[in-house]
């Protein structure tokens, strides 16, 4: 069967309804990606559950989101997208559900796998249908609402993470899914009429089976790498010679297929590779600091989990600010430019962490926070734009999964370098900070004791250690900001890569 290509007769409020239940599946998504990592130490001590064991909840659940993610365009192609989005919202509600009836830890785990494998398309379908039942001149207004919900889920995820599981449980977490689920298959099975359909393209298993192997393996060298000491563990190694050798596999196999599983014409766009780029970096800004800010609060400042997410949260009043300027500006200014505002913002914002104190108060935090979520604002809708304003329709589909595999893959591969970089800075810093502790050194005269270095009692030996871990900690954490804030600097010459294009209908 060849490709059907339907005139949009949408009424404005078919429109408005679809894009209800778009948004309520994708912010439910989006959530679902940070909501349940509060719970994980209630899961561990009700199931009676090692750490690494409880981890594969989280692993779990991303391994099948990364396999599953790039599948999108093809899965659409094949059922259609309203019939593909309305298997994911029921599949991704269902498996919710038995996520939170689960009584062991095998059990849990392959219900968030399944989580995983709904729960990827969402995000891509959600865009593709965006674009595709608003006008030309409302793209910019559509994408901005859509990127509130993608943005603004993840940081609202620890708060509610943390108040539904002290108050109600943690299968609560999972059960608050059902009505919202249940709101967004209704709204969409109602009112989304299908626009493309197309059978024209077989199923390459081959292309999917050498990507799979390449995200699994690449996740679980990313995921446990910390954990096994990277390099230094057969099984990283292991993993990384898989991920490379299928990467190989994979990249050779796309240019002599005849119809591969990416298409090639993704590949020919300026715009797109320029925009997976640039995702790939703004992934990892965006995920490492979403990691590392709490463990800072909560390491170092002392603040309750609580506490930590609410100091947290008002980044996202950033970011909704930033979409709602970028919604009426963005139909007036160059994309391009607005995206360069956002990246000089975000940059000023991690230059205000890396001249953090564990001795300040919280409102330092709570304003680089707000900055940077207003910068991020200014560059995620306006970059979605740029990356899908030359391409051409049929491709939306696959090209938003990409896309947003891409910027994943970025968030992974950055909290795996932050987290690496972190604890080898903090040991770093401990060492050479211990080789400074002398008798002789006056800096150290502040400790109550002034005669310290030269008793062999454990409790102040323990003292001093403290001290140093502390200091050499905030090192780290100060050091990792500043990385992070020449890669954000280091994105600016990327947008030269970019033409202004307008997004075809």
């Amino acid at each position: 069967m060849g490709r059907v290509v339907k005139k949009n007769t949408i009424t404005p409020f078919e429109r408005a309804m679809v894009t209800f239940a778009i948004m309520t599946s994708t912010v439910m998504q989006a959530l679902d990606t940070t909501i349940a990592n509060v719970a994980l130490p209630h899961m561990q001590g009700k199931l009676g559950v090692s750490q690494d064991q409880i981890s594969w909840v989280v692993t779990s659940y991303i391994l099948s989101s990364a396999i599953t993610m790039a599948l999108a365009g093809t899965l659409a192609n094949k059922l259609g997208r309203k019939r593909l989005f309305l298997i994911s919202i029921f599949g991704f509600t269902a498996s919710s559900a038995l996520c939170g009836l689960s009584g062991s830890i095998n059990s849990l785990v392959v219900y968030r796998f399944a989580q995983g494998i709904f729960g990827a398309s969402f995000v891509p379908l959600s865009q593709s249908i965006l674009l595709d039942i608003y006008p030309k001149e409302k793209h910019g207004a559509a994408l901005a609402l859509w990127g509130a919900g993608i943005m603004v889920g993840p940081i609202l995820g620890p708060i509610l993470g943390g108040y539904i599981t002290e108050v109600y449980g943690w299968q609560w977490v999972f059960f608050v899914n059902m009505p919202v689920g249940l709101t967004a298959f209704v709204g969409l099975g109602i009112f989304f009429k299908e626009h493309f359909l197309s059978n024209e393209k077989p199923f390459d298993w081959s292309g999917f089976f050498l990507l799979s192997i390449f995200l699994t393996s690449l996740q679980l060298a990313l995921d446990r790498g910390e954990h096994l000491d990277w390099f230094s563990s057969k099984e990283i190694k292991i993993e990384f010679l898989v991920a490379i050798i299928s990467f190989y596999f994979f990249i050779l196999h796309s240019l002599t297929k005849k119809d591969p599983f990416l298409s090639p014409a993704l590949f020919k766009d300026k715009n797109l590779v320029a925009g997976l780029v640039l995702g790939l970096s703004i992934g990892a800004t965006l995920q490492a600091t979403l990691v590392l800010m709490p463990e800072f609060l909560q390491q170092l400042m002392n603040y309750p989990v609580e506490v930590s997410g609410f100091i947290v949260a008002p980044r996202g009043v950033g970011t909704l600010v930033a979409i709602i300027i970028v919604k009426k500006l963005i139909t007036r200014v160059d994309p391009r430019y607005l995206v360069l505002v956002g990246l000089v913002i975000a940059t000023f914002s991690l230059h205000q962490m890396a001249e953090f104190s564990p001795n300040m108060d919280y409102w330092p935090i709570i304003n680089s926070g707000i900055t940077l979520g207003f910068g991020l604002g200014f560059v995620f809708v306006p970059l979605s734009l740029l990356s899908f304003s030359t391409l051409e329709p049929i491709y939306r589909t696959e090209a938003a999964g990409i896309y947003n595999l891409v910027r994943y893959i970025g968030g992974s591969i950055g909290i795996s370098i932050m987290v690496n970089f972190f604890m080898r800075h903090a040991q770093e810093s401990h060492s050479t900070l211990g080789e400074s502790v002398t008798p002789f050194n006056k800096l150290y005269a502040f400790f109550p004791d002034t005669q310290l270095l030269h008793l062999i009692e454990a409790e102040k030996l323990e003292i001093l250690n403290q001290e140093l871990t502390r200091q050499a900690s905030t090192i780290a954490y100060l050091c990792s900001f500043k990385l992070l804030m020449v890669l954000s600097l280091l994105s600016i010459p990327f947008l030269v890569l970019f033409k202004r294009g307008y997004l075809r209908n």
